[in-house]
């Protein structure tokens, strides 16, 4: 069961990642309509059974070639994701239709992407600008950042663009989801990125340390917290100061922690989590006390009315 639900998110990585490519290109059916002397070229295309025209641009041999190319791309994209399809079938996945609450969500969350991880950049202390954000999500380039927090923005970006995924938000909120997820969360700054951690880590401003996680008892507190009678937002709340104060991994945890979160409650199209930039010293506050055990309640409170955006 267990490299089941392993096995699962491997393929839905895989055919997130297909699908994107392939929504990225201009391919189909090609007809250049001629008008006052220009010439102009159209794609036909099929998506769920009906049939699509979309105007590409004024015509050249090199966009004509480039479609015939992409077409030739596209083909071999489709073949493998219907491979993936077979693959996931064995598993007994089947794509659910999501209900329009959930497609809401899902709206809403692509909507607020950048002011989203704006807020986490900021809460991870990656000298950033809302502007700077939006450029590098946008596939820019900005000068006044260093590789690594430009790198860091584009993880949280590839983490974010994997939950909102449709197939994705259909698979359940589970340990090897939240592996993945610090897999995209940490990806090349730690080779094990997505492990668990097996090394004893500190955390800046207390003294606490967190003991070495043991896979098993992991399993075991999510499963407890995902079954539990809770509301979906007390429930995501758990989840996400759960994954904060056990350390799961070597890095990313708190960024790991809130996309984690936010796909439960994506999943069951009840809003988001996100932490506002004017209260983050507050909110660390809260923390570090969550984390020494002084206060359990607060934070949880605080999360449930100052950092939750309902649908």
């Amino acid at each position: 069961m267990e490299n089941n639900q392993i096995k699962l998110i491997s393929l839905l990585k895989d055919k997130t990642r297909l699908e994107k490519k392939l929504d990225e290109l201009v391919y189909g059916s090609i007809e250049v309509r001629e008008s006052q002397g220009n010439k102009y070229i159209y794609v036909h295309y099929r998506e769920d059974g009906l049939r699509y025209t979309k105007y590409v641009d004024r015509y050249s041999d090199d966009l004509y070639n480039v479609i015939v190319k992409n077409n030739i791309e596209a083909k071999q994209i489709k073949k493998e994701i219907r491979k993936l399809n077979k693959k996931l079938k064995v598993l007994d996945y089947t794509e659910s239709v999501l209900s329009k609450q959930v497609q809401l969500n899902i709206d809403f969350a692509r909507r607020h992407l950048a002011e989203t991880i704006y807020k986490q950049a900021l809460l991870e202390g990656i000298a950033t600008t809302y502007m700077d954000t939006e450029t590098i999500l946008q596939g820019g380039k900005v000068n006044n950042m260093t590789p690594d927090d430009v790198m860091k923005i584009i993880n949280l970006k590839h983490a974010w663009e994997f939950i909102l995924n449709s197939n994705v938000v259909s698979s359940p909120t589970n340990y090897a989801l939240l592996c993945e997820v610090n897999n995209q969360v940490a990806k090349g700054f730690y080779f094990n990125a997505g492990k668990i951690r097996s090394v004893p880590v500190s955390i800046g401003g207390t003294s606490w340390k967190p003991e070495i996680p043991i896979e098993s008892v992991v399993k075991e507190e999510l499963q407890d917290i995902l079954r539990s009678d809770l509301e979906s937002i007390d429930k995501s709340i758990e989840l996400l100061l759960y994954v904060m104060k056990k350390q799961v991994f070597i890095d990313g945890n708190k960024r790991t922690a809130v996309i984690f979160a936010n796909h439960l409650l994506i999943a069951n199209g009840k809003g988001l989590i996100t932490i506002p930039t004017d209260i983050i010293p507050e909110y660390r506050t809260l923390l570090l006390n969550y984390y020494e055990a002084t206060d359990m309640e607060s934070i949880k409170q605080f999360l449930k009315e100052k950092c939750f955006a309902k649908i």
